[in-house]
């Protein structure tokens, strides 16, 4: 199974957006948004709460497959064109396809629209 959860305030800067270029970004967002065709247990979406754009993404299949590689693509894009952003997504495989993160969730911290990324023990580990 693979399963994800994760979201992203959108900023074209860190301190201060101009508002006229960041309602173009988030309008070609909303377009590459709009082209992800993932299965039924899985979501993206692009909301404004309290004027601030987020991305919010979310589901589980049987196998990481082509959502994963499409998610994988989408938070690329979110930090090439908005370098302002940041958020967190947790992802994780128990079939061993994920480096480093053995049926761990590995956590992707995006900041100043930089992503890295950490493993963090699956529950049991955590508790022996």
């Amino acid at each position: 199974m693979y399963e994800f959860h994760g979201w992203f305030g959108i900023s074209e800067d860190p301190y201060e957006d101009d508002a006229q270029s960041l309602r173009s970004g988030v309008e070609e967002l909303r377009a590459r948004i709009g082209t992800v065709q993932w299965s039924s247990s899985c979501k993206v979406v692009l909301d404004v709460f309290n004027g601030l754009p987020v991305v919010t993404a979310a589901g589980q299949t049987n196998h990481k497959g082509y959502e994963a590689e499409q998610l994988d693509e989408l938070v690329a894009y979110i930090a090439r064109r908005f370098p302002g952003s940041w958020g967190l997504l947790h992802d994780r495989s128990d079939e061993g396809d994920l480096p480093n993160a053995d049926n761990a969730f590995r956590v992707r911290v995006m900041r100043r629209g930089e992503s890295r990324s950490a493993s963090i023990p699956s529950s049991r580990r955590a508790i022996r």
